[in-house]
């Protein structure tokens, strides 16, 4: 959840050290991972699901792949990996986003579809090729008076839908949120073991 009004993340996040900065926010690892440098330390989300696609074995390198959504938090790293050259990478990228025009016809285009658009099963079946990946970002709440808590988490995209027709498709929850701990999770170690060598 966004911090206070009163407090300032900008301030914040400038005064992390980058070499402690395991969320990868810090505008230090942010430039270095536009320039592909791999002491950068990755935001945790788009790292994790660059590691699904890996271990899938989902071939990124020449495919078409449109993200929808550009937060500095998912989006715009996400595009950046995707982008970067070597495994995981090689991709064509498309940034899409809420105000993006025939967004239907954007995302049909793609290989792999990455949604973190942050709106409740706002990718339905009209948006996705037969045969494409997707990868489902969003973490949302609506009510649901059958439940003990009164609601449920949804995706991003309307996961019944939209599983009959793809490849492959992340459930919510389970599939991006236990990726993007385990990517924290190897950032803390990794500045660990930088910090003490």
């Amino acid at each position: 959840s966004p911090p206070p009004k009163h407090i300032d993340e900008h301030a914040v996040t400038l005064a992390i050290d980058p070499r402690k900065d395991v969320d990868g926010f810090h505008p230090i690892n942010v430039a270095k991972l536009a320039m592909e440098d791999p002491t950068a330390f990755v935001p945790c989300t788009p790292l994790g699901c660059q590691r699904l696609l890996i271990a899938a074995g989902i071939e990124t390198s020449g495919a078409e792949v449109v993200v929808v959504g550009r937060s500095l938090i998912v989006g715009k790293p996400m595009a950046l990996l995707l982008m970067a050259k070597g495994k995981g990478g090689d991709a064509t990228v498309t940034i899409a986003h809420s105000r993006s025009k025939d967004l239907a016809a954007i995302t049909r285009r793609a290989d792999i579809v990455i949604a973190a658009i942050g709106r409740p099963k706002a990718l339905g079946a009209e948006h996705i090729k037969d045969g494409a990946v997707v990868i489902d970002v969003g973490i949302n709440r609506v009510d649901d008076p059958s439940t003990k808590s009164g609601y449920r988490l949804v995706g991003d995209v309307d996961f019944e839908a939209v599983a009959l027709k793809c490849k492959a498709i992340t459930p919510v929850p389970g599939g991006v949120g236990p990726m993007t701990i385990a990517m924290l999770m190897s950032n803390t170690v990794t500045a660990c073991e930088r910090l003490t060598a």
